[in-house]
């Protein structure tokens, strides 16, 4: 992060010449690895632990990570990740203290963050000024649910300026027109959600994944990143089969709270990520 100090506290922003999602995932790419991007609700249970969970993340291997800004009304979260949000609400979690969060993290590391949000809460601050703090912050990109890509055009014009990436999701049910028109627009990655509904853990993946990978490549060459129910490390094995990430978030988010004010729960719930970490990899790795 560049630059002095401005009125909210955060420093004024000069883009990377590189956004570091794209970064990490041309190094991937280049080693011949799967990536895996981990989900967490800022502020379970508190913001500090979500710094300390950010630097046990980064050690054991998590190529980006996303952090859900806690909203009160979410639509696409299962109920492990609602009472995440609630929990993060409860222990004072605000938009304005999650950036706060973030610049504290970069003090200590260059993973790649995504900021998991809903519009309202960007609407309330300010499009261009919450652009604006995320990437003084040092926010690499925003996946925003509930904004259209239709109804998209300030938004992405704000972050090519920001030097951000907007994040976009397809579903088994988009249609190929929009799978196309989405896939043109989304920069970093792309991230594919594997099921119809919510977040949160299965006992099985998909079965279609593989045809819907496919069918996004014929669109973009860009990353693409699976996502919703994938729980351990079998599973992660088994789908990075067929994507260059997955994403794991419910079976993260759950250790957090069975583990709750632990103080060991940083550590244990790292230990458990490296796992999924090792997983990915060892799909991806080079044949003898």
């Amino acid at each position: 992060m560049t630059g002095r100090l401005n009125a909210r506290g955060l420093s004024s922003h000069t883009p990377p010449s590189v956004n570091r999602i794209e970064e990490r995932f041309a190094k991937l790419r280049s080693a011949g690895l799967k990536g895996l991007v981990v989900y967490i609700g800022a502020g379970d249970p508190t913001l500090a632990a979500t710094h300390q969970l950010a630097l046990e993340f980064d050690r054991a291997g998590v190529d980006v990570l996303e952090l859900g800004v806690p909203f009160s009304d979410p639509l696409a979260d299962g109920i492990v990740n609602q009472l995440a949000a609630q929990r993060g609400l409860a222990s004072g979690t605000t938009p304005p203290r999650v950036l706060e969060t973030v610049a504290a993290i970069r003090r200590d590391s260059q993973i790649p963050i995504v900021l998991y949000i809903y519009f309202n809460l960007l609407h309330r601050v300010g499009l261009e000024r919450f652009i604006q703090d995320a990437a003084a912050a040092g926010v690499d990109g925003l996946l925003i649910l509930d904004l259209p890509p239709e109804e998209a055009d300030d938004y992405e014009r704000l972050m090519t300026v920001a030097g951000m990436c907007p994040v976009w999701l397809i579903a088994p049910t988009t249609p190929e027109s929009r799978v196309e028109r989405i896939a043109r627009r989304a920069k970093g990655f792309i991230y594919y959600v594997s099921r119809e509904g919510v977040t949160g853990m299965q006992t099985t993946v998909s079965t279609t994944i593989g045809d819907m990978t496919d069918r996004i490549r014929k669109h973009s060459s860009l990353p693409i990143a699976v996502g919703f129910g994938i729980s351990n490390p079998e599973q992660a094995r088994e789908v990075a089969s067929h994507a260059e990430a997955i994403v794991v978030g419910s079976a993260i988010v759950n250790r957090i709270a069975e583990q709750g004010a632990d103080p060991g729960m940083p550590a244990k719930v790292g230990a458990f990520v490296k796992t999924l970490s090792e997983a990915v990899r060892s799909a991806s790795a080079p044949k003898p």
